[in-house]
C-alpha cells in the first residue's frame, strides 16, 4: 500500500527515465492525472493518457528526452509529505533554481505551477520542486 502518491508518481516517472523506458503506466486518480498534466505543461513529459475502465484505469505517461539522450527532469524534491504539509501564500512563493524549474502548487484553483499561483493571486500547499 502506497502512504503517499504523489512521491510515488514522481519517483516512478524519474526512476522510468533513468532507465531510458518510452513510457510508464501510474494507477489512476484526477489529482495524479491533474499532476501529470501539468508535468506535461511544462515540457518535463511527453502525452498523458487514461487507460482502462472502472477500478483498472491506470494513467500512461509518456517520457521526454534532450537531444543527446538525457532525460528532461533531472531533479525532483517532495516539499510537502503525509507527515508534514507545507503551505505558502502567494507573497512567500520562490523561484526554483533561478526560474528553470518549476514549484508545483495544490490550489483551491487546482494544480497550478509557482508563476500560474502568482498570476492567479492565490497560494496552496506546495507539493514537490522539480528541476
Amino acid at each position: 500500500m502506497v502512504t503517499d502518491p504523489i512521491s510515488d508518481l514522481i519517483i516512478q516517472i524519474k526512476n522510468a527515465q533513468a532507465a531510458k523506458k518510452e513510457h510508464v503506466c501510474i494507477p489512476f486518480s484526477q489529482f495524479k492525472f491533474a499532476i501529470a498534466n501539468k508535468l506535461k505543461e511544462r515540457g518535463y513529459i511527453g502525452k498523458v493518457s487514461k487507460k482502462g475502465k472502472k477500478i483498472h484505469k491506470t494513467i500512461e505517461i509518456e517520457l521526454k528526452y534532450n537531444e543527446n539522450g538525457t532525460p528532461r527532469i533531472s531533479g525532483v524534491t517532495r516539499v510537502s509529505k503525509p507527515g508534514r504539509r507545507i503551505y505558502v501564500n502567494v507573497a512567500s512563493i520562490r523561484k526554483v533554481k533561478y526560474g528553470k524549474g518549476s514549484l508545483i502548487i495544490s490550489t483551491p484553483k487546482g494544480v497550478l505551477t509557482d508563476s500560474e499561483a502568482k498570476r492567479e493571486n492565490t497560494g496552496g500547499e506546495t507539493l514537490f520542486k522539480i528541476w
